[in-house]
């Protein structure tokens, strides 16, 4: 009689297993990310360069990550001649900055159950959040070059160290793999990051709008590819995450 109650006690946990397979998901994630970005700041050239990122984050639900994301690179732009700045201002600005931010993946709020088209599209996402950024100018030309545009003896207004609220705008693709227990364990993510930048810190210059094209706010732009390795609690989610059988 003990060796049937135990082996009904096992056959249904494993029932139970199967059943739930598929539909869990793990609380935690760790990752990281390399970018390609420029700034669309106040001179008239501006300059593409890599960036790193660190995160962690917590897993909402299986399409709803929220991450703390540590960021560090360098934007640069203009140049000492008229061809790249008509000023000859010149900035390098490497940067820390730390964002806390959302992405809504679509199969969060569509019924991907009957549909491989919904199911393909499901881990397309969109996001936004809060953070701040930390500038640094290493370089950066204070005085003008050319007597026609004012005088040697004019200083381009500005703050060589700064740091400036900045608000993120996401959008791309998270590619989930799966473990053994058919629960998403590592993701890559391809996307867009435009980040729009409260304050004149990010290139340097202050200047006034009045003689200057200086009308709009400092923004950067990053291509991102993204890694991350989720950890931690299981947690059953209401649908099937990997796929549904047609």
């Amino acid at each position: 009689m003990k060796k049937f109650i135990l082996f009904f006690v096992i056959s249904l946990a494993v029932v139970t297993a199967k059943a739930q397979s598929g539909y869990n998901y793990y609380e935690f994630g760790v990752g990281g990310g390399i970018s390609y970005g420029r700034a669309y700041a106040d001179t008239k050239t501006q300059y593409y360069h890599p960036g790193f990122n660190l995160n962690i984050v917590y897993n909402y639900n299986p399409f709803l990550p929220i991450a703390l994301e540590f960021q560090m690179g360098k934007l640069s732009g203009g140049g000492r001649t008229p061809d790249k700045d008509p000023f000859g201002r010149q900035y390098a600005n490497v940067y820390k900055a730390l964002i806390l931010h959302a992405d809504l993946q679509a199969g969060d709020i569509i019924d991907y159950s009957y549909s491989s088209f919904l199911n393909a599209i499901k881990n397309f996402y969109i996001g936004t959040g809060i953070g701040a950024i930390d500038n640094n100018m290493t370089d950066i030309q204070r005085t003008n070059l050319y007597p026609q545009n004012g005088g040697y003896s004019y200083v381009f207004p500005g703050k060589n160290k700064s740091i400036n609220l900045l608000v993120p705008l996401r959008f791309g693709y998270e590619f989930k793999i799966f473990d053994s227990y058919d629960e998403p364990a590592y993701t890559i993510s391809i996307g867009y990051q435009h980040n729009v930048v409260f304050g004149e810190g990010l290139d340097g210059y202050n200047d006034p709008p009045q003689k200057f094209k200086n009308n709009a706010v400092d923004q950067y732009a990053q291509f991102v590819i993204g890694f991350k390795y989720n950890f931690g609690n299981t947690v059953s989610y209401n649908k099937l995450i990997r796929h549904f059988e047609f």
